[in-house]
C-alpha cells in the first residue's frame, strides 16, 4: 500500500479539533462548518448517550490527518465534493473537459480560417 494520503478517507483533524479532532474530521470529510458539526454531536451526545461511544471509537481507531493532505482550499472542496457526490463530481470534470474542447476548437477554427497555408497543413496531417 501506497504512503500517499487518500483523500477519499476519513482522518481526525487534530490540528483544528478541540478534543480528539473527531468533530473537525468530520466537518473536513463532509464540508460542513466544524461549529455545526460540534452542536449537532452535542444535542445527540446528550439526547441519546451513545454518539460519545462512538465518538471515542473514531478518536482512538481513525488515523491523523495528514499535513499536506490538500495543495490548496480550492483542492480541499474538490474532494470534499467527492466524497459527498461522486456521480455529479465526474459530470463536472467531464462538463469542463467538454467546454475545453469545444474553446480549443474554436481557437483552431479562428487561426485556420484566416491563414490557408495553416489550414493545409492541418489537412495534410490528417
Amino acid at each position: 500500500m501506497s504512503n500517499l494520503p487518500q483523500h477519499t478517507r476519513f482522518y481526525r483533524d487534530k490540528v483544528n479539533g478541540k478534543l480528539m479532532g473527531v468533530c473537525a474530521g468530520i466537518a473536513d470529510y463532509t464540508g460542513i462548518d466544524v461549529l455545526w458539526v460540534r452542536l449537532g454531536f452535542i444535542v445527540l451526545g446528550f439526547s441519546m448517550g451513545w454518539p460519545f461511544l462512538i465518538y471515542f471509537a473514531l478518536g482512538f481507531l481513525a488515523d491523523k490527518k495528514p499535513a499536506r493532505l490538500y495543495a490548496d482550499r480550492d483542492e480541499q472542496k474538490f474532494w470534499q465534493g467527492v466524497r459527498q457526490s461522486p456521480s455529479r463530481t465526474a459530470r463536472e470534470v467531464r462538463s469542463t473537459f467538454r467546454d475545453i474542447d469545444r474553446r480549443l476548437a474554436e481557437v483552431e477554427q479562428f487561426y485556420v480560417s484566416g491563414n490557408p497555408r495553416l489550414s493545409a497543413e492541418i489537412e495534410k496531417l490528417r
